[in-house]
C-alpha cells in the first residue's frame, strides 16, 4: 500500500500534514490525490437545478456538475462569451446627460424612461451568454453514495455504490476542465448539449432577473459533430463572434478519461487543440500545475473561527474567489463562469453592474491578501479607459472620465435605470480599488503609472460635472442614490445625495493624498480646494445620514448607499471622535428599526461589514449568520432573497449574483483585522463568545502581512511581516507586550514598530 503525503496550509491556520493512503478508492485517488478539509461541500447525490451544482472554475472557463434527469450534466461557461452588439438607444440627439436634465426640470421623465430603461428590459443583447453543456447518460448506475467538493484542491469527486468513481477538475490556469471515471460500465460517453440558440420559443419576460429566451438573440443553431471519441461544437454569434466547445476522451479498460475545452474568437485559443493536447500531458501532469496554482493561493492565509457555519461560508467564499478572479482574467461578472444553464439569458444579463456588484466582489482581496488575483478587475479597467473617456465625452459632454455604472464586456453603457447604470460618481467607487491597491501594496509604480492617473482622470469629470455656487458650495444639479426611488423622476434628488458627496469627498481627497505623495504640490492644492467645497454629510433630526436633504432613511431598501461614507470608504470612523461615533450609531440603529423587508442577502453581508466598522462584533456575526442560513442555495451561492421564507426579507426569489457572497469574506477580515485609519487593530469586531480565534497572513495597509492568535478572550500572539519596511502603528491594550525583531515605541495603547523590509516582528 503506497502513502501519500499531502504538506500545506490547513483552514485551520496551523501547518498540517494531511496523509491520505492510496488504492483504497481506485486509481484517481492516487494519480489525483486530495486534503480534505472540514469545510468541503459534501452531498449524498447530485443537485437538482444548475444553481445548485458544484462549482469549478479558474476565471476564464467554469463548470457547473449537477444531474438534469437522469443524466449527469456539465454546464460550461467561458467569461468572454458575449454578445456585444451596441445598444441601439444610446446614440442620437438625445443621448446626453443634459437632455435628461432638462426632462428632470419640466418634470416629464417618461421619454428618458422609454430611451434608456426601457431597452435595457426589452432587448436581449448586449448580454453574457451561455456555452453549453455535456451529459453523460449514468441511468444505470443510480444515485452516488457521495459528492464532495476539495475545497484545498478545486476538484469534485463522486462514488456510486458499485464502485464508479468520478474525479472532475478545471485546471487553474488553462481553458480546460478534466473527467475521469474509474469502473465505469461500456456505453456512458459525453455527449455535448449546445443551448438551444435556435429556439423560436418565446414566454413573458417578468423583469430583468427573469432573462428572455437564448431564442430571441436570432442566432442560427451550431452544429455538434463527432469524429471517433472527439466532439466539437462551433456556435456563430453576432458580428462575427463564434465560440466552439470540444470534448475528447479515451478509454482503457475501465476507466474513461476526458478533457473538455470552451473557446472563443476573442481569445487565441481552439477547443480542438486545447483538449489534443491535455490529453498528451495527461490527468496526473496537468493536476500536479493546478495544484501549483492552489497551493500558492490557499499558502497566502487563512483563518481560524470559533464557529463552524461562518468557518465553511467564508472558506467557500475565499474558495469561489480563487475560482473567478486571476491577474490576468476579465473581471466577476455578476455571476462569473458559472451562466445560468436553464434555457435563458442570465439574471439581469449577467453584467457588469458598477453600482456595487463588482465593488463588492472584489472587498476580499485586500485584507485577504489577494492583491494579485484583484488585478484582473483594476487592468480591466485600466485597459478600457479610452472607452469611459469616449462615453464621458458622447454623454457627459465634458472632459475627464466616468465609467458607466451598468457595462459589458467592453466596457460599453447599456442603459437600464440611468440614475445608477449612467451615475455621475460610479467612476469615483471604481476609483477606490486603485487607491486601495496602492494602500495596501505600497507599489509606489502602481501609485504613479496606475492609482493616481486613474483618480485625477475621475476628479476632473467631477470637477467639470459640478458647480461652485455664489456661497462657494460645490454641487451637482441633479444626484442619485443607488437604487432609491428605483427608476422613477423622483429618483433624481435636487439636492446632492449623501451617496454623492461620500464618493465626490473621497475622489477629491484620494486625488489630493496621491498627488502629494508623488510631489506634485499643485494637483494635490486643487483637489483640496475641491473637496473643500463639497458640502458635510446630511443628518436627520436624529443625527443619522440620511439619503439626501429632506430625504431620511424611512423604509426598508437593499442598498445602504446613504452609508457610504462610514463603510466602504471610511470617511466617518469611530476613531475620529464623539461626533462620527454618534452619526454611525444613529445610522446603523435606523437600519436596524425599519429592519430588512427589502433587503437581499448582499444586503445583510454589507451590513456585517458595518457592524464590524463600529466594533459590534455580535451584530457583525449575527448579520453574517443570516446570509449563510437563509440566503445561500446548497452549494453557497448567493440566491439574493430569503430562501427559507422566514422572514428575513420579502424578497423570496433566487437569483445567483455572487457579490454578496465574497462581501461576506471582507466582513469577516473586518472582524479580525482593520488597518483603514492609519492604525492596525486586531481582532477589533469579534463576538465575545468567540474566546479562541486567530488568523494568518492578512494584509494590512502599508504592506505588512499580519497573523495574530487570540486566547481566552485576550491577543497573546502576533507577528508582522512587512514587505516595505516602515512605521507601523499596532493598537495593543493592556500591558506591556514582549516585541522581538524590531525597534518600538509605546504611547499609550499604540505601539509603534520600526519595521525592515521582510524580517518578520513578533509581539508577545
Amino acid at each position: 500500500m503506497q502513502k501519500r503525503r499531502n504538506l500545506r496550509i490547513g483552514k485551520t491556520g496551523l501547518l498540517t500534514l494531511a496523509l491520505a493512503w492510496g488504492g483504497l478508492t481506485g486509481c484517481a485517488d492516487r494519480e489525483l490525490p486530495v486534503s480534505p478539509s472540514a469545510s468541503d461541500l459534501r452531498f449524498d447525490g447530485w443537485a437538482a437545478s444548475w444553481d445548485e451544482g458544484i462549482p469549478l472554475g479558474n476565471a476564464v472557463v467554469g463548470a457547473l456538475i449537477w444531474q438534469r434527469d437522469s443524466m449527469l450534466r456539465f454546464s460550461l461557461d467561458r467569461t468572454d462569451l458575449w454578445d456585444l452588439r451596441p445598444m441601439d438607444s444610446l446614440s442620437g440627439a438625445n443621448y446626453r446627460f443634459g437632455w435628461v436634465r432638462e426632462q428632470v426640470r419640466k418634470g416629464d421623465y417618461l421619454p428618458v424612461q422609454k430611451k434608456f430603461d426601457w431597452p435595457y428590459d426589452r432587448e436581449p443583447a448586449p448580454s453574457k451568454i451561455p456555452g453549453g453543456a455535456l451529459e453523460f447518460p449514468l441511468q444505470a448506475l443510480g444515485a452516488p453514495s457521495s459528492v464532495r467538493l476539495y475545497l484545498n484542491n478545486a476538484l469534485c469527486r463522486a462514488v456510486w455504490p458499485g464502485g464508479t468513481e468520478l474525479t472532475a477538475f478545471v485546471h487553474a490556469d488553462k481553458p480546460i476542465g478534466w473527467f475521469v471515471f474509474d469502473r465505469l460500465p461500456e456505453g456512458a460517453e459525453p455527449v455535448i448539449v449546445p443551448p438551444a440558440y435556435g429556439s423560436r420559443k418565446r414566454t413573458a419576460v417578468t423583469g430583468p432577473e427573469a432573462g428572455p429566451e437564448l431564442g430571441r438573440l436570432g442566432y442560427e443553431q451550431g452544429e455538434v459533430k463527432r469524429t471517433g471519441n472527439r466532439i466539437t461544437y462551433r456556435q456563430e454569434g453576432w458580428g462575427g463572434f463564434f465560440y466552439e466547445i470540444a470534448v475528447q476522451w479515451e478509454r482503457r479498460g475501465d476507466r474513461l478519461s476526458g478533457v473538455w475545452s470552451v473557446t472563443s474568437s476573442a481569445g487565441p485559443e481552439r477547443a480542438e487543440q486545447e483538449v489534443q493536447d491535455a490529453l498528451e500531458r495527461g490527468a496526473a501532469a496537468d493536476y500536479r500545475t493546478h495544484m501549483a496554482y492552489w497551493d500558492g493561493y490557499w499558502s497566502q492565509a487563512s483563518v481560524t473561527l470559533p464557529d463552524t457555519l461562518l468557518q465553511k461560508q467564508y472558506d467557500n467564499e475565499m474558495y469561489k474567489f480563487g475560482s473567478a478572479a486571476r491577474e490576468h482574467s476579465y473581471p466577476i461578472s455578476l455571476q462569473a463562469v458559472w451562466t445560468a444553464d436553464n434555457g435563458k439569458l442570465p439574471p439581469w444579463k449577467g453584467d457588469y453592474h458598477h453600482d456595487l456588484n463588482t465593488q463588492l466582489s472584489y472587498w476580499p482581496a485586500y485584507a485577504g491578501n489577494r492583491l494579485r488575483e484583484g488585478l484582473g478587475y483594476l487592468n480591466t479597467l485600466w485597459a478600457q479607459r479610452d472607452v469611459y473617456k469616449r462615453y464621458t465625452r458622447q454623454y457627459f459632454e465634458t472632459d475627464g472620465m466616468n465609467v458607466p455604472g451598468v457595462c459589458a464586456l467592453n466596457g460599453e453603457p447599456m442603459g437600464g435605470w440611468i440614475q445608477y447604470s449612467m451615475s455621475q460618481t460610479a467612476g469615483a467607487w471604481l476609483a477606490q480599488h486603485f487607491y486601495l491597491h496602492w494602500k495596501y501594496s505600497a507599489d509606489r509604480k502602481f501609485l504613479e503609472e496606475r492609482a493616481y492617473p486613474f483618480l485625477k482622470e475621475t476628479a476632473v469629470f467631477l470637477e467639470r460635472i459640478s458647480s461652485v455656487g455664489a456661497d462657494g458650495i460645490r454641487r451637482l444639479e441633479i444626484s442619485s442614490s443607488p437604487e432609491i426611488f428605483d427608476n422613477s423622476l423622483r429618483a433624481w434628488f435636487r439636492e446632492m445625495t449623501n451617496y454623492d458627496r461620500a464618493l465626490m469627498h473621497f475622489a477629491f481627497g484620494a486625488a489630493a493624498e496621491t498627488a502629494a505623495e508623488l510631489g506634485y504640490e499643485e494637483e494635490a492644492a486643487r483637489w483640496k480646494r475641491a473637496e473643500a467645497q463639497l458640502p458635510d454629510y446630511d443628518l436627520d433630526a436624529d443625527g443619522a445620514l440620511t439619503f439626501a436633504p429632506g430625504y431620511p432613511y424611512d423604509e426598508s431598501h437593499r442598498h445602504f448607499s446613504h452609508a457610504m461614507a462610514i463603510h466602504p470608504l471610511g470617511l466617518l470612523d469611530v476613531s475620529q471622535g464623539e461626533k462620527s461615533r454618534r452619526i454611525i450609531a444613529a445610522t446603523l440603529k435606523k437600519l436596524e428599526a425599519y429592519g430588512p423587508d427589502y433587503w437581499t442577502g448582499y444586503s445583510y453581508a454589507w451590513f456585517a461589514n458595518l457592524k464590524a466598522r463600529a466594533f459590534d462584533g455580535e451584530g457583525a456575526a449575527r448579520a453574517l449568520r443570516t446570509f449563510a442560513e437563509c440566503f445561500c442555495l446548497k452549494n453557497t451561492f448567493h440566491a439574493n432573497g430569503d430562501q427559507t421564507r422566514s422572514g428575513k426579507s420579502r424578497f423570496t426569489y433566487r437569483p445567483f449574483t455572487l457579490e454578496g457572497n465574497f462581501a461576506f469574506a471582507a466582513a469577516v477580515h473586518e472582524m479580525l483585522l482593520q488597518s483603514h485609519t492609519g492604525t492596525v487593530r486586531l481582532f477589533p469586531a469579534v463576538p465575545q463568545a468567540w474566546r479562541d480565534v486567530s488568523f494568518r497572513n492578512l494584509r494590512a495597509q502599508g504592506a505588512f502581512l499580519i497573523s495574530a492568535r487570540r486566547e481566552g478572550g485576550k491577543t497573546v500572539l502576533a507577528t508582522v511581516i512587512s514587505e516595505q519596511g516602515g512605521d507601523l502603528k499596532l493598537a495593543w491594550p493592556g500591558n506591556d507586550p514582549q516585541v522581538t525583531g524590531c525597534a518600538y515605541e509605546r504611547d499609550g495603547e499604540t505601539l509603534t514598530l520600526h519595521t525592515r523590509k521582510g524580517e518578520p516582528v513578533t509581539i508577545r
